[in-house]
């Protein structure tokens, strides 16, 4: 199964929020995350990793995709 989140535009938390809320329901899998700020970058990067998750993060221009799977 494969999410992709758009979180791109959100500030903080929210990106954190929906990802948890994605990951929580998710026992394992990939979710793709797309954020355009650094601070939500490491956020979500954090949560993830905290929770078990690996995160490959891939900047295209001003914008990061965040590759979440377990």
């Amino acid at each position: 199964m494969n999410n992709i989140i758009d979180a791109r535009g959100l500030l903080c938390p929210e990106p954190v929020l929906l990802t948890k809320r994605a990951i929580d329901n998710l026992p394992g899998g990939s979710v793709q995350v797309l954020v355009d700020n650094p601070a939500a970058r490491e956020n979500v990067t954090r949560l993830c990793v905290n929770k078990g998750w690996n995160v490959k993060v891939e900047q295209r221009g001003s914008e990061y995709v965040l590759q979440i799977t377990r």
